[in-house]
């Protein structure tokens, strides 16, 4: 595989990927968190004014409901983390991609897409046994 082939088929493909499920997994944390302040700041209102609300215990369980609801989501999916995660692995692949472009150091040398071959499959590779990692402390906690 010559340099523009690994470019585009392994460096590029890997950054929109990281960029694209970092993105969605910040969009997901931050309407889990919205929904939950949200719901939270309606509560201490209905209850204030129950002589307003005909079914005010009623409303005031419902969005209980779904602060709790939100909360597990959010702690069953890792939403913040994953958010943080993919952040980090995208902007290093991206750091890594334009040292090797500029030839900036460490690639300034004959073996330079050698170098940046292992060096982004090693970034890939952190990455991969994180997750991993992270899945397996995942599912002990649920068997506990």
């Amino acid at each position: 595989m010559n340099e523009e082939d690994y470019l585009n088929q392994r460096v590029n493909k890997q950054i929109d990927w990281y960029d694209r499920k970092s993105i969605s997994n910040q969009n997901y944390h931050k309407l889990l968190r919205i929904t939950e302040i949200i719901c939270a700041a309606i509560i201490p209102f209905i209850s204030g004014f129950d002589e307003f609300f005909t079914h005010s215990n009623v409303l005031v369980g419902l969005f209980g409901i779904v602060i709790a609801v939100c909360a597990g989501i959010s702690s069953l999916s890792n939403y913040q983390e994953n958010w943080i995660s993919y952040r980090g692995t995208c902007e290093m692949l991206k750091r890594e991609k334009y040292r090797f472009l500029t030839k900036s150091n460490p690639y300034n040398t004959v073996n330079a897409l050698d170098f940046f071959v292992q060096r982004i499959e090693d970034i890939l590779s952190k990455e991969h046994i994180q997750w991993a990692d992270n899945t397996k402390s995942e599912e002990v906690k649920k068997q506990e």
